[in-house]
């Protein structure tokens, strides 16, 4: 999955869910339970998602919704693999870039 975002410093909730085409409550929830997503919460409590949060975002997003694992196999995942399984998400979102790229090519033509 390919996130739609803009060039900005930090992103709300709504937009990263929005992004993501999930609910709110989702992201809240992947937030309590893995500590890699880290967002800054403002004194009203508002959190504002950073670039890194979303990558990781996109990770437990791949993990969790397109290939399959449960958050307990997403969690352990991460921890044991987690160098191999960045490359491996990299390796996949270049690709789907390149794919998306050469179908609009395709359909300007």
């Amino acid at each position: 999955m390919h996130v739609n975002l803009p060039e900005k410093l930090y992103y709300g909730i709504g937009e990263v869910a929005k992004a993501f085409k999930v609910n709110t409550s989702l992201i809240r929830f992947w937030e309590k339970e893995f500590d890699v997503i880290q967002p800054k919460k403002n004194a009203k409590g508002n959190r504002k998602f950073t670039k890194e949060d979303i990558k990781n975002l996109e990770l437990i997003y791949h993990l969790v919704k397109e290939r399959g694992f449960t958050l307990e196999g997403a969690k352990t995942h991460l921890k044991e693999e987690k160098t191999e399984t960045l490359n491996n998400f990299e390796i996949i979102r270049k690709l789907e870039h390149i794919k998306s790229e050469l179908n609009n090519i395709k359909n300007q033509l």
